[in-house]
């Protein structure tokens, strides 16, 4: 199988999925083999929905759309013109998914098969539905991925490197039992915004899009803001208010609820309006419902603080202060050429 066939393989891939969307699934009768995986994919989408109070409809089919408008010809040629992936020897990587949001994995689960080599894939039980659904649709466009996907629920063997994700307590096993092969493991980030004052009220708006999405559970949500001394935070606040929504969802809400009452009890400083709570803090990652604020009044001390917490963090939101930065809005829009971390997984996979 040639690279130029994998790439067709997942353009196919991205039309199959943007049939789901939040705006209306519609099926397309111009998607080959779409019997029966489209009603294959929307009962895996209920079930998902129905096994993870964290994975609501909207959530699950904003994922499923962004990957296909990442699948496209165009993404794939950008992405892969760097490598040399032709030729190489196949070998079986095994991959450690996370469960936090939807497809969370998904990226690790293509950079390994675009790449030409096998996958064995142990998914978080979080998030079981909707991959498996994906690889058989896969294996459907062309038989020989059957031998280059399997899946266990048990313990990973006769693997020949590993690319694993989990929290800063889990990465020290991963670094223990993975020691001996090659590997990427990947332990929390977090991500950040910048703030001056003079935001307007559309990245504002945008910035709520960075911090709510998926609840604020993923790597790239923004649960952590620096702004100038003195900042007012009612036009942040005027800007967010479409979220509130967000108290409609049992769970958030009961983490709202909880998380204010450990605030108040404990006499912490913080601001709420009826949603979210903004508590100063230097830590980056922020519970539920929570968002850490830190004052700045020199931002090239700014600056200097966050390359010092740089390997903590996974964007940084700015507009024009920093490099690598991420646009108002864009952090859970990443391309394919954007890695976890920062490690460039089709390097490493290359290199095998």
């Amino acid at each position: 199988m040639t690279i130029n066939q994998r790439k067709k393989h997942f353009v196919q891939v991205g039309n199959f999925l943007a049939q789901f969307k939040r705006s209306g699934i519609e099926k397309k009768s111009n998607v080959p083999h779409n019997e029966p995986f489209f009603e294959k994919l929307q009962e895996q989408i209920k079930m998902a929905v129905h096994y993870n109070g964290w994975f609501t409809r909207d959530n699950v089919l904003f994922a499923l759309e962004e990957w296909s408008k990442a699948l496209t010809e165009e993404n794939l040629d950008q992405w892969l013109s760097d490598y040399q992936l032709e030729n190489l020897t196949p070998k079986t990587v095994g991959i450690i998914l996370a469960g936090n949001i939807p497809l969370v994995g998904f990226h690790d689960f293509l950079s390994v098969l675009i790449s030409g080599h096998r996958v064995l894939v142990k998914q978080s039980v979080n998030d079981q539905r909707l991959l498996p659904a994906i690889a058989e649709y896969l294996a459907a466009i062309d038989e020989a991925y059957i031998d280059k996907i399997q899946f266990t629920n048990g313990r990973m063997a006769n693997f020949d490197a590993v690319i694993a994700t989990g929290s800063n307590n889990t990465s020290r096993y991963f670094e223990y039992y993975f020691a001996n092969m090659p590997s990427i493991i990947r332990k929390n980030r977090n991500s950040v915004a910048i703030l001056t004052g003079e935001e307007t009220p559309a990245q504002l708006e945008a910035l709520g899009n960075d911090m709510f999405r998926y609840f604020g559970l993923g790597c790239r949500n923004v649960s952590k803001l620096y702004v100038p001394e003195g900042y007012d935070f009612h036009e942040f606040y005027t800007a967010i208010e479409p979220w509130h929504k967000l108290m409609d969802h049992a769970k958030y809400g009961n983490n709202y609820d909880y998380n204010k009452a450990v605030y108040l009890m404990s006499e912490f400083k913080f601001l709420d309006n009826g949603f979210l709570i903004v508590k100063p803090a230097e830590d980056f990652g922020s519970p539920i419902a929570t968002i850490f604020y830190e004052n700045y009044s020199d931002k090239g001390f700014l600056k200097d603080t966050i390359q010092q917490n740089r390997e903590n963090i996974q964007c940084i939101v700015s507009n024009g202060i920093i490099e690598e930065e991420v646009a108002f809005g864009k952090t859970q829009h990443p391309e394919l050429w954007d890695y976890a971390d920062n490690v460039d997984t089709l390097e490493f996979l290359q290199n095998l």
